[in-house]
């Protein structure tokens, strides 16, 4: 048995949007995770405010390091590599990041990964339940994304099988509970009242279920409207709001259409496995369903603990860990952070490795997006 020190040792870092999250993975093997989140401060706007969030990422990137490195008992000059998420995500909150992480790649002469933020909430399972399958359905559902993604390796080959045309689950969740003053973020409050609601009680909406609808593109905003008239009809009225009824047939609709989607897209493509991350994974009743139809269909779930669902930069270790293992190409160090970054890039990949000083000017990557800068090994400190 090959010994555990010789897997990859990496440091992981996610700021995409309010969270500050610090990952150490040696191989598939979780040695931290360390999180500073900044939703307090959020809280009183109802949702997230970009400058904010880059200010609070700013102030908590060095200590969270510092204590992502105490807890897995290692140096930062032991590791292998550091990763970070290039995109997609806030442009102002990604730059923080990548801009730390080329930092401490410079400093320690350590190869850089600039690696997509979705494709590692898919890998983040590796740290649980093993080596993902290939090929792998994900099901990805947050406050800014609800895709499912066919992934037959992990680092370089991740396609898009459908998307939110419009609202993100996540976001609906927000949405409704600001409608019902449950104040932000909505999902946790929603999943606790609705365990005492009846799933049944109203009839919303299921978007693009329809025959000639797209099979695996979500929509979400019909079902937001719906419900915040419905609620506003009973105000009107003078009558009390049934929440509890409100919250659990909110969510008994969003997850029908996720999981029914997200079964119907494995049948579809010969897959039998399941994988379910991002933020809206630690929903209960979206975990229940899902396993229960993909018991009745012989599909293989797979979701991870709800730690490991919502970001984190363990995820992003786990990814630039499984680039490291299988020999991929460093970025380069002027690495742009792409707050539209594709996800059939897992990692934006450089003509220079990092830990190659023998050259003068890094050269420019490009893949067609808008970036947040562009910044080359000349002027990375002046």
């Amino acid at each position: 048995m090959a010994d555990s020190r010789d897997e990859p040792l990496v440091l992981g870092i996610e700021t995409s949007c309010d969270e500050t999250g610090v990952g150490i993975v040696r191989g598939t093997t979780l040695l931290a995770d360390a999180i500073a989140s900044s939703v307090d401060e959020h809280a009183r706007f109802g949702g997230v405010v970009p400058e904010v969030a880059s200010r609070a990422h700013l102030e908590a990137m060095v200590p969270t390091i510092e204590r992502a490195l105490a807890q897995a008992g290692v140096s930062a000059r032991d590791l292998d590599g550091i990763s970070v998420t290039a995109g997609p995500g806030l442009a102002g909150a990604l730059l923080v990041g990548v801009s730390a992480a080329k930092a401490y790649a410079y400093a320690l002469d350590k190869p850089l990964y600039g690696v997509n933020h979705l494709a590692s909430h898919i890998c983040v399972d590796q740290l649980e339940h093993g080596p993902l399958p290939e090929p792998t359905m994900a099901l990805l559902v947050s406050g800014g994304h609800s895709s499912l993604l066919l992934s037959s390796d992990i680092t370089s080959d991740v396609r898009p099988m459908g998307a939110t045309i419009d609202d993100a689950a996540g976001e609906a969740f927000d949405k409704i509970a600001r409608v019902l003053h449950l104040g932000f973020p909505g999902g946790p409050v929603i999943d606790r009242l609705a365990r005492e609601g009846d799933p049944e009680a109203i009839a919303f909406p299921r978007g693009l279920t329809g025959p000639r609808d797209p099979a695996y593109d979500f929509s979400f905003s019909g079902l937001k409207t719906a419900v915040a008239r419905w609620i506003e009809a009973k105000r009107s009225a003078g009558e009390e709001v049934p929440v509890r009824d409100v919250a659990a047939s909110f969510q008994e609709a969003v997850t029908d259409v996720l999981t029914r989607k997200a079964v119907r897209a494995c049948k579809d493509q010969g897959v039998d496995h399941l994988m379910i991350g991002g933020g809206v994974a630690a929903n209960s009743r979206l975990r229940a369903m899902a396993e229960e139809r993909c018991e009745r269909a012989g599909i293989r779930l797979r979701v991870p603990r709800p730690g490991l669902c919502t970001d984190n930069g363990a995820m992003v270790a786990a990814l630039g860990a499984e680039m490291v293992a299988r020999n991929r190409s460093a970025s380069a160090l002027d690495l742009s952070a792409d707050s539209s970054l594709p996800v059939t890039e897992p990692l934006v990949p450089g003509a220079e490795p990092v830990h190659d000083h023998s050259h003068a000017h890094a050269h420019t990557h490009s893949h067609g997006h808008d970036h947040v800068h562009e910044v080359s090994k000349d002027n990375l400190y002046s």
